[in-house]
């Protein structure tokens, strides 16, 4: 088996990489969201604010400043999950923050090939991908360096890339997105 670390542990990766993040996406949901209080308050109707105080938001702001790019594609449910929807609503902040987001239909990711397991990129040579369990639960993120699957990721990346839609024009199509 893997090895598998907790994802608090790789927290240095999104400071120490030079040139690009790459986040795919490819689950309907995630616990931490269903858990927190913001997606409670998406549920009872609250659209959620953009937080630019919160770790995530300082963190991208300040590597965007250094000219890093923090880019990631969110694959979407037709009609999407409450969790896609709770994201595609929040995911603006983090496009205010400095990252580029886009989206990609499930149908689309199917038909492009695209991996089924959620992952991050870094700078091309790094490939941090995620392990959950049955309950959406993040277990912690494997390390790989291998050059046949960091290219495969690459690949991904650049496929799901080119068909995504940046957040704000995707939300258009899901009037339930907002």
């Amino acid at each position: 088996m893997a090895d598998i670390i907790p994802f608090s542990k790789a927290g240095h990766l999104f400071t120490d990489f030079e040139h690009a993040a790459f986040r795919l996406e490819t689950r309907r949901g995630y616990a931490t969201d269903h858990n927190g209080a913001r997606f409670q308050a998406f549920m009872a109707g609250q659209q959620p604010q953009y937080e630019p105080d919160a770790a995530w938001s300082v963190l991208v702001r300040e590597q965007v400043a250094a000219g890093k790019r923090f880019e990631r594609v969110r694959i979407v449910d037709s009609p999407p999950t409450d969790g896609r929807r709770f994201l595609l609503a929040s995911g603006l902040g983090n496009v205010q923050a400095g990252e580029d987001i886009r989206n990609l239909w499930r149908s689309d990711a199917e038909r492009l090939g695209l991996p089924t397991f959620d992952y991050w990129l870094f700078d091309s040579r790094l490939l941090a991908r995620f392990h959950f369990d049955n309950d959406d639960r993040t277990l912690g993120v494997e390390l790989v360096t291998d050059a046949e699957a960091v290219l495969a990721a690459c690949q991904a990346r650049d496929a799901a890339w080119r068909f995504a839609t940046a957040t704000a024009e995707f939300m258009k199509a899901v009037p339930s997105a907002a």
